[in-house]
């Protein structure tokens, strides 16, 4: 025998939408709260400067001009293509986070840009970017 109440029977819901606000709230809270309780403590120091001083750190970066007749240079000076590949895969050896910036002359041909890509990347080098300058406006 079924006993039978009169209060009819709901399923319980739980609303998530409201529970996830609140979550962000606490969360914004605690941030808040955790940033300011840091307590900043500077010392000052009256640091001596140097008037004539240098970088002597230079970053290791390659760059390659291509000019108009196929030629590549290296810092202004016309290189080999051999001596481009043996001076890239020494530089490699040496730092594997090697970047190499491929600048190609206004006239140079597409040709000589892309072998010279093809040298880069046979020495094992993978971060290879072409530098392009703007255009200066027109009026």
């Amino acid at each position: 025998m079924k006993i039978r109440t009169p209060i009819p029977e709901k399923k319980s819901r739980l609303e998530i939408i409201p529970l996830i606000d609140i979550m962000f709230f606490l969360l914004a809270s605690f941030m808040m709260v955790s940033l300011q309780m840091q307590i900043v403590r500077t010392v000052k120091a009256n640091l001596p400067t140097a008037t004539l001083a240098t970088s002597s750190t230079k970053p290791d970066i390659v760059n390659l001009l291509v000019n108009r007749d196929g030629q590549v240079s290296v810092d202004k000076k016309v290189i080999s293509f051999t001596d481009l590949d043996t001076l890239l895969t020494k530089r490699f050896n040496a730092n594997t986070n090697l970047p190499v910036f491929i600048t190609g002359a206004a006239d140079a041909t597409h040709g000589s840009v892309v072998y010279v890509l093809d040298l880069v990347k046979r020495a094992g080098i993978s971060h290879v970017a072409i530098a392009v300058k703007a255009a200066p406006d027109q009026p």
